[in-house]
């Protein structure tokens, strides 16, 4: 899900009870303060495991709270991809690159492996790439080429689906 709320305190345990209170399993919460954002509104997207039928329940209590609903999903996370990426990784702060994906709230880096010949050689490195669809992993595999022309990095990315 994801909700749109009041950004004062306690706004954030006010959107997670009702969730516990029903049974549900939180899995993950993704909550970033964004300072340029007007009206005091902070959004919020909660993956969870609740049972069927409780849904409709769930967002009444949310819309009693004056709480949002903007997006209401099955499941998060479903798609992956994987590229791999050829060059000066560390000297380049892969941990940067790392951020770029992880920081658009729709998609993160869900493994990372990595080959370091020697200090001065290319290093290499299969990335795996995770969201709720296929169009955020698409802009952040767009993401990963910009940092890639950005960073001289040769990306290799799948023919297929991984």
């Amino acid at each position: 899900m994801k909700l749109e709320m009041k950004d004062s305190p306690g706004q954030l345990v006010a959107a997670l009870k009702p969730i516990s209170d029903m049974g549900g399993n939180i899995l993950s919460v993704i909550h970033e303060r964004d300072p340029e954002a007007d009206g005091g509104l902070l959004d919020v997207q909660i993956m969870c495991e609740i049972s069927e039928g409780t849904l409709d329940t769930l967002l009444s209590q949310y819309r009693s709270q004056g709480i949002s609903v903007l997006r209401v999903g099955e499941e998060r996370f479903l798609v992956r991809r994987s590229i791999i990426l050829i060059g000066h990784l560390i000297h380049t702060d892969i941990s940067d690159t790392i951020d770029k994906i992880d920081s658009t709230g729709y998609a993160e880096v869900h493994e990372l492996s990595m080959v370091m010949p020697a200090i001065n050689e290319p290093s290499s490195a299969k990335m795996t790439i995770k969201s709720d669809c296929i169009t955020d992993v698409n802009r952040a595999l767009a993401i990963l080429r910009d940092v890639a022309r950005e960073k001289e990095l040769l990306i290799i990315e799948s023919l297929e689906g991984n």
